[in-house]
Protein backbone atom coordinates (compact mmCIF):
# COMPACT_ATOMS: atom_id res chain seq x y z
CA UNK A 1 0.00 0.00 0.00
CA UNK A 2 1.50 3.32 -1.11
CA UNK A 3 1.37 6.35 1.17
CA UNK A 4 2.95 9.58 -0.01
CA UNK A 5 4.04 12.23 2.50
CA UNK A 6 1.45 14.70 3.74
CA UNK A 7 3.33 17.75 2.49
CA UNK A 8 2.79 20.64 0.05
CA UNK A 9 5.07 18.91 -2.46
CA UNK A 10 2.68 15.96 -2.81
CA UNK A 11 -0.73 17.44 -2.00
CA UNK A 12 -3.30 19.63 -3.71
CA UNK A 13 -2.04 21.12 -7.00
CA UNK A 14 1.24 19.18 -6.81
CA UNK A 15 -0.49 15.85 -6.29
CA UNK A 16 1.16 13.17 -8.41
CA UNK A 17 -0.17 11.86 -11.74
CA UNK A 18 1.79 8.57 -12.23
CA UNK A 19 -0.13 7.86 -15.42
CA UNK A 20 1.13 6.61 -18.77
CA UNK A 21 -1.24 6.67 -21.72
CA UNK A 22 -2.35 7.94 -25.12
CA UNK A 23 -5.13 10.14 -26.46
CA UNK A 24 -5.52 9.93 -30.23
CA UNK A 25 -7.46 13.18 -30.69
CA UNK A 26 -7.66 15.74 -27.87
CA UNK A 27 -10.77 17.86 -27.50
CA UNK A 28 -10.08 21.31 -29.01
CA UNK A 29 -11.59 24.65 -28.10
CA UNK A 30 -11.06 27.17 -30.89
CA UNK A 31 -9.08 26.22 -33.97
CA UNK A 32 -5.55 24.80 -34.19
CA UNK A 33 -3.59 26.61 -36.95
CA UNK A 34 -3.40 24.27 -39.95
CA UNK A 35 0.30 25.10 -40.45
CA UNK A 36 1.26 23.59 -37.10
CA UNK A 37 3.05 20.30 -37.83
CA UNK A 38 5.33 18.93 -35.16
CA UNK A 39 5.46 17.96 -31.51
CA UNK A 40 5.75 19.79 -28.20
CA UNK A 41 7.63 17.72 -25.63
CA UNK A 42 7.77 18.55 -21.93
CA UNK A 43 8.63 16.71 -18.71
CA UNK A 44 7.70 16.80 -15.04
CA UNK A 45 8.93 15.01 -11.89
CA UNK A 46 6.48 12.23 -10.97
CA UNK A 47 7.82 9.59 -8.55
CA UNK A 48 6.45 6.11 -9.21
CA UNK A 49 6.85 5.17 -5.53
CA UNK A 50 6.71 7.01 -2.22
CA UNK A 51 10.12 8.47 -1.35
CA UNK A 52 12.38 6.99 1.30
CA UNK A 53 12.30 10.30 3.17
CA UNK A 54 9.18 12.38 3.84
CA UNK A 55 11.04 15.65 3.28
CA UNK A 56 12.07 14.67 -0.24
CA UNK A 57 12.68 17.37 -2.88
CA UNK A 58 10.25 18.16 -5.72
CA UNK A 59 13.23 17.80 -8.09
CA UNK A 60 13.76 14.14 -7.08
CA UNK A 61 10.76 12.62 -8.91
CA UNK A 62 11.01 10.23 -11.84
CA UNK A 63 10.77 11.95 -15.21
CA UNK A 64 7.36 11.76 -16.89
CA UNK A 65 7.59 12.85 -20.54
CA UNK A 66 4.56 14.27 -22.37
CA UNK A 67 4.28 14.62 -26.15
CA UNK A 68 1.66 16.75 -27.90
CA UNK A 69 1.64 15.92 -31.63
CA UNK A 70 0.17 18.62 -33.89
CA UNK A 71 -0.89 17.70 -37.41
CA UNK A 72 -3.76 18.60 -39.76
CA UNK A 73 -5.46 20.78 -37.15
CA UNK A 74 -5.53 17.96 -34.59
CA UNK A 75 -3.53 17.27 -31.43
CA UNK A 76 -2.74 13.83 -30.02
CA UNK A 77 -1.15 13.12 -26.65
CA UNK A 78 1.27 10.50 -25.39
CA UNK A 79 2.86 10.20 -21.95
CA UNK A 80 5.52 7.78 -20.72
CA UNK A 81 7.98 7.48 -17.88
CA UNK A 82 11.64 8.04 -18.74
CA UNK A 83 12.79 4.57 -17.73
CA UNK A 84 16.16 5.34 -16.18
CA UNK A 85 18.27 2.78 -14.31
CA UNK A 86 16.75 4.20 -11.12
CA UNK A 87 13.22 3.73 -12.46
CA UNK A 88 13.91 0.15 -13.58
CA UNK A 89 15.55 -0.95 -10.32
CA UNK A 90 12.75 0.52 -8.22
CA UNK A 91 10.03 -0.81 -10.53
CA UNK A 92 11.44 -4.30 -10.13
CA UNK A 93 11.70 -3.93 -6.35
CA UNK A 94 8.25 -2.37 -6.00
CA UNK A 95 9.44 0.46 -3.75
CA UNK A 96 11.99 3.28 -3.53
CA UNK A 97 15.66 2.27 -3.32
CA UNK A 98 17.31 5.60 -3.98
CA UNK A 99 17.30 8.13 -1.18
CA UNK A 100 17.40 11.89 -0.87
CA UNK A 101 17.89 14.32 -3.73
CA UNK A 102 21.48 14.08 -5.02
CA UNK A 103 22.70 12.28 -1.92
CA UNK A 104 24.12 8.80 -2.67
CA UNK A 105 24.86 8.31 1.03
CA UNK A 106 21.13 7.73 1.60
CA UNK A 107 20.65 4.98 -1.02
CA UNK A 108 19.91 1.33 -0.39
CA UNK A 109 23.18 -0.67 -0.55
CA UNK A 110 21.77 -2.75 -3.41
CA UNK A 111 21.98 0.24 -5.81
CA UNK A 112 25.36 1.62 -4.81
CA UNK A 113 27.11 2.91 -7.92
CA UNK A 114 23.97 2.79 -10.10
CA UNK A 115 23.25 6.11 -11.90
CA UNK A 116 20.78 8.08 -9.77
CA UNK A 117 19.40 10.25 -12.59
CA UNK A 118 15.67 10.79 -13.08
CA UNK A 119 15.68 12.46 -16.55
CA UNK A 120 13.04 14.87 -15.25
CA UNK A 121 14.28 18.35 -16.25
CA UNK A 122 14.25 18.82 -20.04
CA UNK A 123 13.55 17.00 -23.31
CA UNK A 124 14.69 17.91 -26.83
CA UNK A 125 14.90 16.13 -30.20
CA UNK A 126 18.41 16.04 -31.68
CA UNK A 127 20.17 13.71 -34.10
CA UNK A 128 16.97 11.72 -34.63
CA UNK A 129 16.46 10.90 -30.95
CA UNK A 130 14.70 12.42 -27.96
CA UNK A 131 17.22 13.49 -25.33
CA UNK A 132 15.80 13.29 -21.77
CA UNK A 133 18.05 15.25 -19.44
CA UNK A 134 18.89 15.94 -15.82
CA UNK A 135 22.12 17.65 -14.86
CA UNK A 136 23.34 15.05 -12.32
CA UNK A 137 23.50 12.12 -14.77
CA UNK A 138 24.24 11.11 -18.38
CA UNK A 139 21.88 11.78 -21.28
CA UNK A 140 18.97 9.35 -21.56
CA UNK A 141 17.88 8.48 -25.10
CA UNK A 142 14.19 7.93 -25.90
CA UNK A 143 12.33 7.27 -29.14
CA UNK A 144 10.96 10.59 -30.42
CA UNK A 145 7.67 9.04 -31.59
CA UNK A 146 6.87 6.17 -29.23
CA UNK A 147 8.62 7.62 -26.13
CA UNK A 148 10.08 4.19 -25.40
CA UNK A 149 13.41 4.38 -23.57
CA UNK A 150 16.65 3.24 -25.21
CA UNK A 151 18.97 4.03 -22.28
CA UNK A 152 21.89 6.19 -21.27
CA UNK A 153 24.53 7.13 -23.85
CA UNK A 154 28.16 8.25 -23.79
CA UNK A 155 28.04 9.08 -27.53
CA UNK A 156 30.16 6.16 -28.69
CA UNK A 157 32.66 6.73 -25.89
CA UNK A 158 33.37 10.33 -26.92
CA UNK A 159 31.69 11.87 -23.85
CA UNK A 160 32.63 9.74 -20.89
CA UNK A 161 31.56 12.14 -18.17
CA UNK A 162 28.97 11.33 -15.47
CA UNK A 163 26.83 14.46 -15.94
CA UNK A 164 25.05 16.16 -18.83
CA UNK A 165 23.35 19.50 -19.33
CA UNK A 166 19.64 19.98 -18.72
CA UNK A 167 19.71 23.34 -20.56
CA UNK A 168 21.19 22.86 -24.03
CA UNK A 169 21.31 25.55 -26.70
CA UNK A 170 21.10 24.83 -30.43
CA UNK A 171 23.38 26.90 -32.65
CA UNK A 172 21.02 27.68 -35.55
CA UNK A 173 23.92 28.27 -37.97
CA UNK A 174 25.61 24.89 -37.45
CA UNK A 175 22.78 22.82 -36.00
CA UNK A 176 25.10 21.86 -33.14
CA UNK A 177 23.73 20.95 -29.72
CA UNK A 178 25.74 23.01 -27.20
CA UNK A 179 25.91 21.79 -23.63
CA UNK A 180 28.01 21.13 -20.57
CA UNK A 181 28.40 18.90 -17.56
CA UNK A 182 29.50 19.86 -14.07
CA UNK A 183 30.94 17.89 -11.15
CA UNK A 184 32.51 15.82 -13.92
CA UNK A 185 35.16 14.30 -11.66
CA UNK A 186 32.77 13.26 -8.94
CA UNK A 187 30.15 14.64 -6.58
CA UNK A 188 30.86 18.15 -5.25
CA UNK A 189 33.90 18.71 -7.49
CA UNK A 190 34.54 22.01 -9.31
CA UNK A 191 35.33 20.32 -12.63
CA UNK A 192 33.17 20.98 -15.69
CA UNK A 193 33.19 20.34 -19.45
CA UNK A 194 31.70 22.24 -22.39
CA UNK A 195 30.83 20.22 -25.50
CA UNK A 196 29.02 20.37 -28.83
CA UNK A 197 27.17 17.56 -30.61
CA UNK A 198 26.62 17.86 -34.36
CA UNK A 199 23.30 17.07 -36.11
CA UNK A 200 24.45 13.47 -36.71
CA UNK A 201 25.05 12.92 -32.99
CA UNK A 202 28.87 13.15 -32.96
CA UNK A 203 30.88 15.05 -30.34
CA UNK A 204 32.75 17.72 -32.32
CA UNK A 205 34.02 20.00 -29.53
CA UNK A 206 34.99 19.63 -25.91
CA UNK A 207 36.68 21.98 -23.44
CA UNK A 208 37.36 21.34 -19.74
CA UNK A 209 37.39 24.02 -17.05
CA UNK A 210 36.76 24.65 -13.34
CA UNK A 211 34.09 26.78 -11.67
CA UNK A 212 35.07 29.16 -8.82
CA UNK A 213 33.29 26.97 -6.26
CA UNK A 214 31.10 23.87 -6.40
CA UNK A 215 27.67 25.09 -7.43
CA UNK A 216 24.40 24.23 -9.13
CA UNK A 217 25.63 25.16 -12.63
CA UNK A 218 22.10 24.88 -13.94
CA UNK A 219 22.02 26.91 -17.16
CA UNK A 220 24.31 28.79 -19.54
CA UNK A 221 24.26 30.57 -22.90
CA UNK A 222 26.10 30.72 -26.17
CA UNK A 223 27.04 34.19 -27.38
CA UNK A 224 28.57 34.21 -30.84
CA UNK A 225 32.04 32.74 -30.50
CA UNK A 226 31.67 32.25 -26.74
CA UNK A 227 30.01 30.10 -24.11
CA UNK A 228 28.90 31.96 -20.97
CA UNK A 229 28.23 30.32 -17.58
CA UNK A 230 26.28 31.97 -14.76
CA UNK A 231 27.28 30.91 -11.24
CA UNK A 232 24.92 31.74 -8.38
CA UNK A 233 25.98 31.21 -4.75
CA UNK A 234 24.45 27.78 -4.27
CA UNK A 235 26.98 25.29 -2.91
CA UNK A 236 27.37 22.22 -0.73
CA UNK A 237 29.85 19.95 1.05
CA UNK A 238 30.10 16.38 2.28
CA UNK A 239 29.09 17.34 5.83
CA UNK A 240 25.76 18.53 4.44
CA UNK A 241 25.19 15.19 2.69
CA UNK A 242 26.31 13.17 5.73
CA UNK A 243 23.67 14.97 7.80
CA UNK A 244 21.05 14.42 5.06
CA UNK A 245 20.27 18.09 4.78
CA UNK A 246 19.11 19.55 1.41
CA UNK A 247 21.88 19.08 -1.15
CA UNK A 248 22.34 22.80 -1.84
CA UNK A 249 22.47 25.79 0.45
CA UNK A 250 22.59 29.47 -0.50
CA UNK A 251 25.52 31.59 0.73
CA UNK A 252 25.11 35.36 0.34
CA UNK A 253 28.83 35.80 1.05
CA UNK A 254 29.83 34.11 -2.21
CA UNK A 255 30.04 36.27 -5.36
CA UNK A 256 27.87 35.82 -8.44
CA UNK A 257 30.04 35.04 -11.49
CA UNK A 258 29.84 35.03 -15.26
CA UNK A 259 32.42 32.78 -16.89
CA UNK A 260 33.28 33.47 -20.55
CA UNK A 261 35.28 31.09 -22.76
CA UNK A 262 35.76 30.52 -26.48
CA UNK A 263 33.62 27.71 -27.84
CA UNK A 264 36.45 26.53 -30.12
CA UNK A 265 39.11 26.53 -27.39
CA UNK A 266 40.29 24.06 -24.76
CA UNK A 267 38.86 25.93 -21.75
CA UNK A 268 42.14 27.46 -20.62
CA UNK A 269 41.01 30.94 -21.73
CA UNK A 270 37.96 31.08 -19.44
CA UNK A 271 37.61 34.38 -17.54
CA UNK A 272 35.44 34.78 -14.46
CA UNK A 273 33.75 38.13 -13.91
CA UNK A 274 32.15 38.67 -10.50
CA UNK A 275 29.27 40.67 -9.06
CA UNK A 276 29.21 41.77 -5.42
CA UNK A 277 26.92 42.08 -3.52
CA UNK A 278 25.85 38.78 -4.95
CA UNK A 279 22.62 38.02 -6.82
CA UNK A 280 20.85 34.79 -7.80
CA UNK A 281 19.90 33.81 -11.34
CA UNK A 282 19.09 30.31 -12.59
CA UNK A 283 17.52 30.45 -16.08
CA UNK A 284 18.98 32.39 -19.01
CA UNK A 285 16.86 34.21 -21.58
CA UNK A 286 19.67 34.74 -24.12
CA UNK A 287 23.14 36.19 -24.67
CA UNK A 288 25.00 37.73 -27.58
CA UNK A 289 28.37 39.11 -28.59
CA UNK A 290 29.17 42.62 -29.87
CA UNK A 291 32.88 42.80 -30.57
CA UNK A 292 34.66 42.32 -27.24
CA UNK A 293 31.45 42.88 -25.27
CA UNK A 294 29.20 40.06 -24.10
CA UNK A 295 25.56 40.77 -23.17
CA UNK A 296 23.76 38.25 -20.97
CA UNK A 297 20.04 38.40 -20.09
CA UNK A 298 18.92 36.66 -16.90
CA UNK A 299 16.07 36.95 -14.36
CA UNK A 300 17.72 37.57 -10.99
CA UNK A 301 16.74 37.99 -7.36
CA UNK A 302 18.52 39.55 -4.39
CA UNK A 303 18.90 36.19 -2.69
CA UNK A 304 18.13 32.50 -3.25
CA UNK A 305 14.96 32.04 -5.31
CA UNK A 306 14.35 28.36 -4.50
CA UNK A 307 12.67 27.73 -1.12
CA UNK A 308 13.84 24.09 -1.13
CA UNK A 309 17.46 25.16 -0.67
CA UNK A 310 17.95 27.05 2.62
CA UNK A 311 20.28 29.93 3.44
CA UNK A 312 23.58 28.65 4.81
CA UNK A 313 23.34 30.85 7.91
CA UNK A 314 19.73 29.88 8.62
CA UNK A 315 18.14 33.13 7.44
CA UNK A 316 14.44 32.41 6.72
CA UNK A 317 13.29 32.36 3.10
CA UNK A 318 12.20 35.85 2.03
CA UNK A 319 9.70 35.78 -0.88
CA UNK A 320 10.20 39.47 -1.64
CA UNK A 321 13.99 39.14 -1.92
CA UNK A 322 13.54 35.92 -3.90
CA UNK A 323 11.37 37.53 -6.62
CA UNK A 324 13.18 37.54 -9.97
CA UNK A 325 13.29 40.41 -12.47
CA UNK A 326 14.90 40.32 -15.91
CA UNK A 327 18.33 42.00 -16.03
CA UNK A 328 21.00 42.51 -18.69
CA UNK A 329 24.63 41.96 -17.70
CA UNK A 330 27.57 43.17 -19.77
CA UNK A 331 31.22 42.17 -19.57
CA UNK A 332 34.02 43.50 -21.77
CA UNK A 333 36.70 41.00 -22.70
CA UNK A 334 39.03 43.90 -23.53
CA UNK A 335 38.97 45.11 -19.93
CA UNK A 336 41.67 44.39 -17.36
CA UNK A 337 39.21 43.91 -14.50
CA UNK A 338 37.42 40.83 -13.22
CA UNK A 339 34.31 42.84 -12.30
CA UNK A 340 31.05 42.62 -14.25
CA UNK A 341 30.88 45.89 -16.19
CA UNK A 342 27.15 46.58 -15.83
CA UNK A 343 23.89 45.06 -14.59
CA UNK A 344 20.71 46.77 -15.84
CA UNK A 345 17.08 45.91 -15.10
CA UNK A 346 15.25 45.42 -18.44
CA UNK A 347 11.94 43.90 -17.34
CA UNK A 348 9.14 45.33 -15.20
CA UNK A 349 7.04 42.19 -14.73
CA UNK A 350 8.71 39.73 -12.34
CA UNK A 351 8.93 36.18 -13.58
CA UNK A 352 10.90 33.07 -14.42
CA UNK A 353 11.40 30.34 -17.06
CA UNK A 354 12.41 32.72 -19.88
CA UNK A 355 12.13 31.64 -23.51
CA UNK A 356 13.07 33.10 -26.90
CA UNK A 357 12.65 32.30 -30.55
CA UNK A 358 15.32 29.59 -30.35
CA UNK A 359 16.63 30.43 -33.82
CA UNK A 360 18.11 33.54 -32.16
CA UNK A 361 20.16 31.66 -29.55
CA UNK A 362 23.51 33.39 -29.12
CA UNK A 363 22.54 36.30 -31.38
CA UNK A 364 21.23 39.86 -30.89
CA UNK A 365 17.49 39.45 -30.48
CA UNK A 366 14.31 41.41 -29.88
CA UNK A 367 11.63 39.13 -28.42
CA UNK A 368 11.46 37.15 -25.18
CA UNK A 369 8.72 35.56 -23.07
CA UNK A 370 8.38 34.46 -19.44
CA UNK A 371 5.76 33.15 -17.06
CA UNK A 372 5.25 36.04 -14.67
CA UNK A 373 3.81 36.98 -11.30
CA UNK A 374 0.98 39.50 -11.10
CA UNK A 375 0.65 39.89 -7.35
CA UNK A 376 -2.34 42.21 -7.67
CA UNK A 377 -4.55 39.52 -9.20
CA UNK A 378 -6.74 37.24 -7.06
CA UNK A 379 -6.14 33.51 -6.64
CA UNK A 380 -8.79 31.01 -5.52
CA UNK A 381 -6.75 27.84 -5.22
CA UNK A 382 -4.61 26.31 -2.46
CA UNK A 383 -1.23 27.83 -1.73
CA UNK A 384 2.00 25.94 -2.29
CA UNK A 385 5.34 25.95 -4.13
CA UNK A 386 5.24 27.04 -7.80
CA UNK A 387 1.55 27.94 -7.68
CA UNK A 388 -0.80 30.80 -7.01
CA UNK A 389 1.33 33.61 -8.37
CA UNK A 390 2.62 32.10 -11.65
CA UNK A 391 -0.52 33.49 -13.20
CA UNK A 392 0.56 35.47 -16.28
CA UNK A 393 2.42 35.11 -19.55
CA UNK A 394 4.45 38.13 -20.62
CA UNK A 395 6.09 39.19 -23.88
CA UNK A 396 9.16 41.45 -23.59
CA UNK A 397 10.03 43.60 -26.61
CA UNK A 398 13.67 44.55 -26.07
CA UNK A 399 13.62 46.99 -28.98
CA UNK A 400 10.72 49.14 -27.73
CA UNK A 401 10.88 48.25 -24.03
CA UNK A 402 7.17 47.42 -24.07
CA UNK A 403 5.64 44.47 -22.26
CA UNK A 404 2.27 42.82 -22.78
CA UNK A 405 0.73 40.13 -20.61
CA UNK A 406 -2.13 37.67 -20.45
CA UNK A 407 -3.57 36.66 -17.05
CA UNK A 408 -4.87 33.10 -16.81
CA UNK A 409 -7.60 33.97 -14.28
CA UNK A 410 -8.01 33.37 -10.53
CA UNK A 411 -8.26 29.57 -10.62
CA UNK A 412 -4.86 28.38 -11.78
CA UNK A 413 -1.32 28.88 -12.97
CA UNK A 414 0.83 28.63 -16.11
CA UNK A 415 3.72 26.32 -16.92
CA UNK A 416 6.80 27.18 -19.01
CA UNK A 417 5.99 28.36 -22.57
CA UNK A 418 7.69 27.35 -25.81
CA UNK A 419 7.95 29.33 -29.06
CA UNK A 420 7.07 27.80 -32.45
CA UNK A 421 8.07 29.71 -35.63
CA UNK A 422 5.37 30.09 -38.28
CA UNK A 423 7.83 28.74 -40.86
CA UNK A 424 11.58 28.02 -40.88
CA UNK A 425 12.32 31.41 -42.48
CA UNK A 426 9.68 33.48 -40.66
CA UNK A 427 10.89 36.73 -39.04
CA UNK A 428 11.94 36.54 -35.39
CA UNK A 429 8.89 36.20 -33.14
CA UNK A 430 6.47 35.43 -35.97
CA UNK A 431 4.70 32.33 -34.77
CA UNK A 432 2.97 30.83 -31.78
CA UNK A 433 3.55 30.25 -28.12
CA UNK A 434 2.34 27.08 -26.41
CA UNK A 435 1.96 26.72 -22.65
CA UNK A 436 0.09 24.46 -20.27
CA UNK A 437 -2.49 26.28 -18.18
CA UNK A 438 -3.54 24.38 -15.06
CA UNK A 439 -6.94 24.91 -13.49
CA UNK A 440 -6.51 24.21 -9.77
CA UNK A 441 -10.26 24.18 -9.13
CA UNK A 442 -11.37 21.70 -11.82
CA UNK A 443 -8.05 19.79 -11.71
CA UNK A 444 -7.61 19.83 -15.50
CA UNK A 445 -4.81 21.15 -17.75
CA UNK A 446 -5.21 22.83 -21.13
CA UNK A 447 -2.41 23.21 -23.65
CA UNK A 448 -3.00 26.75 -24.86
CA UNK A 449 -1.83 28.19 -28.19
CA UNK A 450 -1.17 31.94 -28.46
CA UNK A 451 -0.18 34.37 -31.16
CA UNK A 452 3.34 34.97 -29.83
CA UNK A 453 3.31 38.73 -30.50
CA UNK A 454 -0.27 39.33 -29.35
CA UNK A 455 -0.59 37.61 -25.99
CA UNK A 456 -3.15 40.06 -24.64
CA UNK A 457 -5.94 38.60 -26.76
CA UNK A 458 -5.48 35.25 -25.02
CA UNK A 459 -5.38 31.72 -26.44
CA UNK A 460 -6.46 31.20 -30.03
CA UNK A 461 -7.04 27.52 -29.20
CA UNK A 462 -6.93 25.10 -26.29
CA UNK A 463 -6.20 21.37 -26.34
CA UNK A 464 -8.26 20.25 -23.34
CA UNK A 465 -6.80 17.34 -21.41
CA UNK A 466 -9.14 15.18 -19.28
CA UNK A 467 -6.47 15.18 -16.53
CA UNK A 468 -4.15 17.66 -14.81
CA UNK A 469 -0.46 17.41 -15.56
CA UNK A 470 1.86 18.03 -12.64
CA UNK A 471 3.88 21.24 -12.63
CA UNK A 472 6.58 20.66 -15.23
CA UNK A 473 10.06 21.97 -15.70
CA UNK A 474 11.13 22.43 -19.33
CA UNK A 475 10.29 21.38 -22.87
CA UNK A 476 10.83 22.05 -26.57
CA UNK A 477 9.22 21.96 -30.00
CA UNK A 478 10.30 19.65 -32.83
CA UNK A 479 9.10 20.41 -36.36
CA UNK A 480 7.35 17.61 -38.27
CA UNK A 481 10.33 16.84 -40.50
CA UNK A 482 12.41 16.03 -37.38
CA UNK A 483 9.92 13.35 -36.41
CA UNK A 484 10.66 11.27 -39.50
CA UNK A 485 12.92 8.26 -39.06
CA UNK A 486 16.07 9.86 -40.36
CA UNK A 487 18.87 11.97 -38.93
CA UNK A 488 18.71 15.74 -39.19
CA UNK A 489 20.40 17.09 -42.30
Amino acid sequence: MVHFPNSPLFDDVLRLVRLEGDIADIEIEGEIPAELDGAFYRVHPDPQFAPKYDNDQFFNGDGMVSMFRFKDGKVSFRQRYAKTEKWKRENEAGHALFGAYRNPLTDDPSVKGVPRGTANTNVLVHAGKLFAMKEDSPCLIMDKNTLETDGYTDFDGDLEIPTFTAHPKIDHDTGNFCGFGYATKGDLTRDASYFEIDPQGKIVRRADFQVPYYTMLHDFAIAGDYAVFNVSPYSSDWETLEQNRPHFWYDRELPFYLGVMRRDGDGSDIRWFKQEPSVCGCHVMNAYQDGTKIYFDLPISKTGSLPFFPEKDGTPFNPEEATTFLHRFMVDLASNTDEITSMEKIGDMPGEFPRIDDRMAGKPYRHGWMITYDFDKPYNGPQGPFVGVINSLTHYDHETGKEQSWWCGPDGAIQEPCFIPRSPDAPEGDGWLVALVDNHMTNYSDLCIFDALDLEKGPIARAKLPIRLRQGLHGNWAAGDKLEDKLAA
